[in-house]
């Protein structure tokens, strides 16, 4: 077993659960993707990418194979892995299963990866929420394919990882709107902006209330905001404010043991 550097939450340390947030330290990869790239969907090296998910395994004790990750596409499509899903990446934006062995990972550079467990019934899962993913409910859909195994959502227990945060997360109106059109409520989760036409959007908070609506009462944020700490995290939105061409993706994992 290899450690790398890595956010955990006192929430998670479960018996039979491991857990990390991993940040960009550890890796091999190079430039922009230094150093822990595991976005099989980035330009960076095959072989680098390869070598940092190997690494990532490594840190639970497992094989690279073991790590199964999705072809992610903002949606709200939970999946079930019986198995390690191995060199496959079928579509969708979480990772669920009771299966030991089976290392569930979420891929992000400041959408909210979300870690889930219920370890009385020993199911866990990891799930990608960008804002539109959270907005059509890939927490409530984790949650659902979570109890689909066994679990009780009273008994689950959630974390969101790094991401970005409200101060760093300006939008347009019309970003609002998006969401006041599904339930005014969701108007609390703006801020005002920099100008009259901009607004601070909550991520974490929103994908907390989600997995609240969902019956998670035990959940948290962990606190980092990805476009802010540059030394600790890959960020879209740093990206291409600097016009880069293309930036790394964090990995948050779970398994059972």
């Amino acid at each position: 077993m290899t450690a790398l550097p890595a956010l955990t939450s006192p929430l998670l340390e479960l018996a039979g659960v491991r857990h990390a947030f991993f940040t960009r330290a550890g890796g091999v990869s190079q430039g922009i993707y230094s150093s822990l790239n595991v976005g099989r969907g980035s330009s960076d090296e095959a072989a680098d990418v390869a070598e940092n998910r190997r690494r990532a395994a490594a840190h639970f004790g497992l094989a690279e194979d073991a790590l199964s990750t999705c072809y992610q596409i903002h949606s709200a499509q939970a999946l079930v892995a019986d198995g390690p899903w191995g060199q496959a990446r079928p579509q969708g934006d979480a990772v669920v299963t009771a299966s030991p062995g089976v290392l569930c990972g979420a891929l992000a550079a400041d959408c909210a990866p979300i870690l889930l467990a219920d370890p009385k019934a020993g199911i866990v899962a990891a799930a990608h929420a960008g804002w539109k993913g959270a907005l059509t409910g890939i927490a409530q859909a984790t949650v659902a394919a979570m109890v689909g195994q066994g679990a009780r959502a009273a008994d689950i227990v959630a974390v969101v990882g790094p991401c970005i945060a409200q101060a760093s997360y300006e939008v347009g109106l019309e970003f609002l709107e998006r969401f006041t059109a599904e339930d005014d409520g969701h108007g609390r989760f703006f801020a005002a902006g920099q100008a009259a036409d901009k607004r601070q959007f909550d991520l974490p908070g929103f994908v907390l209330s989600q997995l609240r609506v969902a019956g998670v009462e035990a959940c948290d944020w962990i606190g980092a905001d990805t476009c802010v700490e540059e030394d600790r995290f890959f960020s879209n939105r740093r990206a291409f404010r600097r016009g880069e061409p293309d930036f790394g993706r964090l990995l948050s994992a779970i398994t059972l043991t």
